[in-house]
């Protein structure tokens, strides 16, 4: 008997892709938050077309970890995640902040895996 292998969503970290979560927790509209191994967050979407991103939790505005919170959007077809508490939109695909092109957060490469 072959045991059902779920898919996995992962982050690549420096040279390796680390398993973060079961493509089964991520739903369209709705973040998650990873903890990194060294003590980072992600906070990780995935759209309705399946695409998935994955982008620091940390609001650079407030410092709380909170973007995985956030209301998911889009805006001349850019998927954006709005900070729960200040309302700033993050560019899920580049990490600019669409309020202030100073501010960014940071992006991983993430990617499906079996």
């Amino acid at each position: 008997m072959n045991p059902t292998v779920s898919p996995v969503l992962q982050l690549r970290l420096e040279e390796d892709w680390l398993p973060v979560c079961e493509r089964s927790a991520l739903i369209a509209g709705r973040g998650v938050a990873a903890l990194l191994p060294d003590g980072r967050q992600a906070a990780l979407f995935v759209d309705r077309a399946g695409r998935t991103y994955a982008i620091d939790n940390r609001d650079p505005y407030s410092g709380a970890q909170v973007l995985s919170r956030g209301l998911t959007g889009t805006q001349d077809g850019r998927a954006f995640v709005a900070s729960p508490l200040l309302k700033q939109r993050f560019d899920l695909e580049t990490g600019r902040c669409l309020d202030d092109e100073s501010v960014a957060v940071t992006v991983y490469a993430s990617r499906i895996a079996s």
